[in-house]
């Protein structure tokens, strides 16, 4: 499988498998930024870990259920959204 063009987390669409890529979004260095940057690497959202969106909450899409390895998390729009992925291919998909 090849990798597609990064997006964030919460904009996956439901079922597609992605990678986590390059970390996480910057976010002006502010210290609650680095503690969520590093409550999410705790968890397991770090380079090359497979995730996938299972479910959205109704309405808006808040909270994201998401599949990190065997583990299901939920993450709020502004967690979702400071994770960087590069969403899954089959080699027939046309790029």
């Amino acid at each position: 499988m090849k990798q597609m063009e990064s997006m964030t987390l919460f904009d996956l669409p439901i079922g597609q498998e992605a990678t986590v890529s390059n970390g996480f979004l910057a976010a002006g260095g502010e210290t609650g930024d680095r503690a969520l940057a590093l409550r999410l690497f705790e968890i397991g959202f770090v380079d090359g870990e497979r995730v996938r969106v299972v479910a959205r909450g109704f309405p808006g899409g808040d909270p994201v259920a998401v599949r990190v390895g065997s583990t299901m998390f939920a993450l709020r729009r502004f967690e979702a959204e400071r994770v960087l992925v590069a969403p899954a291919r089959t080699e027939g998909e046309c790029t």
